[in-house]
């Protein structure tokens, strides 16, 4: 199993002077220019990458190292995310970590940083949308198709080279000061950076070229997601102008309420309510799943607080680790207004020994079970 730490080689309390540190060290050992035509470079490359964008962010690191690689991976990478990002993805986040060690940075990324001066591509906006998941559809996985609006590219639209940076998105001023001659660069103002200007824009397009419409996107949710998890579909987002890479489509699930069921993690609970006759004498039950209804059996003197355990039959793991059990917990009814002859039957069970309660020491009280619940 991957691990963001490690491939780092940093440990897990490690500080983020640490994690910047660590990253630089690597993304300078496996850099494309220091491995010309090395495809493990490249991989490990952006292996770094990855694990930095999110080690980085307190947030993103809180997460992970809540949930485990694998749930993260499922959640923030759903679709291809951070573990397909491209190079030009990785230098336009953390060209300032390589600072000087390959010459031009970023901006002399034709060459991968040797001052060939191709420009970044792009990316487009992303677009968010939150769907919400019935406990059935978060057991079995489902498949969404949803309508979004997004912008594309008109028909029908052209760009040309901007004239202004000549198509590398920066323009180069260089100032005298006290220190000598200054050369700074920054994105062009003609064409944001993206070195292309509009050159043919069809009727109805806006001033980028882009027109917006309306989209039916498929989307495969895995089995086990929780509430406020977040799914992200790579390239259904906005498009870009140009040469530009589309945007992602963040899809943040919410969770359902079920008429029976409460979820606890991968676990599932039911309170299940039986007469003081079908304790007594024991009783069939059928009780619902997120499968459809099962018949469990009750034996005789079941005492209201009583857990069942249904293995399995709760929520599969997203990490893959099985599925959770369903806890049935039985609670005795007890009728709240008695008939004459109802009443006289009690009364004269009052002294027999069998209505007298004595629990054996391996049943556990109230505040064991409680205690045992928050252990």
């Amino acid at each position: 199993m991957k691990d963001y730490y490690k491939t780092l080689g940093i440990d897990r309390g490690a500080s983020q002077s640490e994690i910047k540190k660590a990253y630089r060290k690597k993304a300078i050992k496996y850099h494309p220019d220091k491995n010309p035509g090395n495809a493990e470079a490249e991989a490990k490359f952006k292996e770094a990458a990855e694990a930095y964008e999110v080690l980085s962010n307190p947030e993103k690191r809180s997460r992970y190292d809540q949930v485990g690689h694998d749930a993260y991976k499922n959640s923030q990478s759903f679709g291809g995310g951070a573990g397909h990002m491209n190079m030009d993805d990785i230098f336009s986040q953390f060209g300032d970590i390589f600072g000087g060690a390959f010459g031009g940075g970023f901006s002399g990324f034709g060459g991968f940083g040797g001052g060939g001066g191709r420009r970044a591509r792009s990316k487009g906006s992303n677009l968010r949308v939150r769907i919400g998941l019935t406990l059935e559809e978060i057991a079995n996985g489902v498949e969404k198709k949803i309508k979004i609006k997004r912008k594309v590219k008109a028909a029908g639209t052209t760009y040309k080279t901007c004239s202004n940076c000549n198509g590398t998105g920066q323009v180069t001023r260089i100032s005298n000061t006290i220190l000598g001659r200054m050369q700074t660069a920054s994105p062009c103002p003609n064409c944001q950076g993206s070195g292309e200007m509009i050159d043919h824009k069809p009727k109805g397009a806006d001033a980028q070229g882009m027109v917006i419409k309306e989209q039916t996107v498929s989307i495969q949710i895995p089995a086990g997601v929780v509430d406020g998890m977040q799914l992200k579909v790579s390239g259904k987002g906005n498009e870009a102008p140009g040469n530009g890479i589309p945007g992602d489509l963040l899809v943040a699930i919410t969770e359902k309420a079920h008429e029976n069921l409460q979820r606890e993690g991968d676990n599932l609970h039911y309170d299940l309510y039986i007469s003081i006759p079908d304790a007594a004498l024991g009783c069939s039950k059928e009780i619902p799943t997120v499968n459809g209804k099962v018949r469990i059996k009750i034996d005789a003197g079941v005492q209201s607080g009583k857990t069942l355990r249904l293995r399995n039959k709760g929520i599969p793991s997203i990490n893959g680790y099985g599925k959770g059990d369903l806890l049935v917990h039985v609670n005795v009814w007890t009728p709240q207004t008695l008939n004459r002859e109802q009443k006289k039957f009690f009364e004269s069970m009052q002294e027999d020994e069998n209505f007298i309660p004595n629990p054996e020491k391996s049943d556990k009280s109230f505040f064991e079970k409680v205690k045992d619940m928050f252990s």
